[in-house]
Formats: structure tokens, sequence, C-alpha cells
């Protein structure tokens, strides 16, 4: 079973959080502070941890920087109020794996905590291997039977984050923050040209597929 940490001030929303968790067969483990954070994980294991922003003390940007710098690289999952692209951007640079605007949806919640935890484990073995198939991160190549495909880095890269969160959807701007970065000066069309690419080098290989969710996106299948 997971153990999730709970970082949260709320005790209502820390509470809900939970027992989500539980209907899900995860272990929560609850801290209302910065601080509880931390003791806790001087003294458990940890897989995974949600935390707020705003909270008495040491805040969620402050906290997720200590963990880091502490050597922890569990996925680490933002619930908060604020919602401006400057939130976002400062709790993607101080080590947020993720991030989620209050008031939430179960289901989504549910979903980007396991699509975590999944890509957790994909993380460590650095490969993902659907049926026939295997991505090597290590290689940046793409192989399945006898034939082995080295990938130019940004194809890799956007083909390595679509299948690490199979069925999610990311838009476009999503994928350029990830994977050309914040500053980057390229446009959106960008994705869709690399998406395209993707798309013809792997017509054949019927163990995934790359969906163009219209007004929103792109996400991966598994064709398994």
């Amino acid at each position: 079973m997971f153990s999730v940490l709970v970082v949260e001030d709320d005790f209502n929303f820390s509470k809900l959080i939970e027992h989500i968790l539980q209907d899900e067969h995860f272990a929560p483990v609850l801290a209302r502070n910065g601080a509880e954070a931390l003791d806790i994980l001087d003294n458990r294991h940890i897989d995974l941890m949600i935390t707020d922003i705003m909270m008495p003390g040491m805040d969620g940007y402050d906290l997720v920087e200590t963990v880091r710098g502490a050597g922890y690289d569990f996925p680490i999952l933002m619930i908060t109020a604020k919602e401006t692209p400057k939130d976002k951007k400062k709790g993607f640079l101080v080590g947020t794996d993720d991030y989620m605007v209050k008031p939430i949806d179960e289901e989504e919640f549910v979903l980007r905590v396991k699509a975590l935890l999944r890509r957790a484990k994909i993380v460590s073995e650095r490969k993902i291997t659907i049926g026939k198939v295997t991505i090597n991160y290590d290689t940046m190549t793409a192989s399945r039977e006898n034939i082995r495909i080295t990938l130019p880095l940004k194809e890799f890269m956007l083909l390595y984050k679509l299948l690490s969160y199979p069925d999610m959807v990311f838009t476009r701007m999503q994928l350029m923050d990830e994977i050309w970065g914040l500053d980057t000066e390229s446009c959106e069309h960008t994705v869709s040209v690399h998406i395209g690419r993707l798309r013809e080098r792997f017509a054949s290989w019927s163990e995934f597929s790359i969906i163009t969710v219209r007004g929103l996106g792109y996400k991966a299948v598994k064709n398994e």
C-alpha cells in the first residue's frame, strides 16, 4: 500500500483528501504544517506528498524546496487556491511534479495521484514497456522486436511524457512549458509539428496511439 503524506492546515479539506485516498486503498498520513511534515519524513517511508501552499510558518514552496534539498525524490502534488501562472511556475521551479487548483475534481485528483506514482516507477526504471515496445530513456530509443529507432531529443521527450501518463490530456502549452521550457520563443504550433512526426514514425506500431483531443490537446492511449 502506498503511503501518501498530506500537508494541509485546513482540517475539512485535509479530511476530504484523506477519505478519497482511503477509498482508493492508499495510506494517507496527515500533517498540519511543514514542520510536522518534515518530522514525519524523518520517521517513516513516504511514496508521494500532497501539499498546500499557504500554511502557517513554512509555506508549501519552502517545504518542497527543503524536501528536495534533503534528497527526497518522491513525486509531489501541490493543491492550492493560488492559480496564477507565476504561482505555478514557482511551484515547478522548487520541485513540484504536478499542480491542482481548489476546488478539486475528485476523479481528476485520483487520476493524477495514480499517474504520479506510476511515473515515479517509470523514472526509477528509466524505461516504459508496452507489449513488445520499449521506450528507453537512457538511449532515447524506441524498440519493437528487431526495430530500434533513435529519436531527436524533443520528439523523445514528448513521446516519453505522453506515454508516462496514458489517457491523460495535456494542452499544447503544458507540453511547451515542460519540454521546450518556460522561456522558449517557440510557438505552440511546434508541438503539433512534433506530434505529426511521431505519428508518422509509429503509424505501424499498434501498441499505442497519440490522440488529438479537440479543443484541449493530446493524449497517448495504450492499445495492449
